[in-house]
């Protein structure tokens, strides 16, 4: 099937595809108000089907690209939860200290699409990694419905302290220059705010479309803030002024960029809410925004 853009659905659908993905109305309701927008032979299912990922359609970096290496790892989660898995891509060659990047993912744990984001890190230098929240319950099931319904069962908040040990993780591998930054899209967005509330010694935060932290938190964070917002995305920007107010408040070091015309989750080139433009102009911004707070 070809992939479609955002503008081949009503506003409707993106929002009730929204709404599907973050668990608040489930997959019979998606298709039953769908259904009322279906028309020319095209029915809710297949409507469904065309918002899902196209993993292999989007991928960028072949996981056997001979310029990275890549590798599962695994570290403890704390108070003895057992082993969180994740997944660690770099530049092929010598082992050599470098700038390096926390990836996290959106609400179905660690697919192929973020998998990707993680390589593609890769190649432009960076030591990335890419832990799995779905570990506990035998990691990301490789179906995307799957997968949502998994998360819904998560302790979050032992899911939090898993993403705060793999920071921990990652700093201490031998090819770490000493320094991490934190990007995330959606959920992983908000788990960067997250993070950024609790590690002062955070370099360098990017949440994409996330949820925002208590804003009585927000004066913890420390480390420099990059943050990419859709325009079109009511759900997360309700949290957004009262985020930044609180930001300039404290005196933390932040951008904040929202996207004209662009859809919650822009980045993610597998789905229709993709935007090429918005999407390559914030990446090449998160780039920048690493090399510049990554130095050691």
């Amino acid at each position: 099937m070809q992939q479609k853009t955002a503008n081949d659905f009503d506003p409707e659908v993106l929002r009730l595809f929204d709404q599907f993905v973050h668990g608040i109305i489930d997959r019979r309701n998606f298709l039953k108000e769908a259904g009322k927008y279906a028309a020319n032979g095209v029915t809710a299912a297949m409507l469904l089907e065309m918002l899902s990922p196209q993993f292999a359609a989007a991928q960028q970096v072949a996981a056997n690209d001979p310029r990275i290496t890549t590798s599962r790892l695994e570290f403890s989660s704390p108070k003895g939860y057992g082993k969180v898995s994740g997944y660690l891509a770099s530049p092929s060659g010598a082992h050599s200290q470098r700038q390096t990047v926390l990836v996290i993912h959106e609400n179905r744990g660690l697919n192929p699409h973020i998998e990707d984001i993680t390589r593609r890190l890769a190649l432009e230098g960076f030591l990335a990694f890419a832990p799995d929240a779905l570990s506990p319950l035998g990691g990301y099931p490789g179906d995307e419905d799957k997968a949502r319904e998994l998360f819904a069962t998560l302790d979050q908040k032992k899911t939090a302290n898993d993403f705060l040990a793999a920071a921990g993780f990652l700093q201490s591998h031998p090819d770490c220059n000493g320094k991490i930054g934190a990007i995330g899209f959606c959920y992983g967005g908000g788990i960067v705010n997250m993070l950024a509330t609790h590690m002062p010694e955070l370099a360098a935060g990017i949440p994409f479309y996330g949820m925002q932290p208590a804003v009585s938190d927000v004066a913890k964070i420390k480390s420099p803030m990059l943050i990419h917002y859709a325009s079109e995305d009511p759900r997360i920007n309700a949290g957004a002024p009262a985020y930044e107010a609180a930001l300039k408040a404290a005196g933390t070091a932040h951008t904040v960029w929202q996207y004209a015309g662009t859809q919650h989750g822009f980045n993610n080139d597998t789905t229709p809410r993709y935007d090429k433009a918005a999407a390559t102009l914030a990446w090449q911004r998160s780039l920048s925004f690493l090399n510049q707070h990554l130095i050691k």
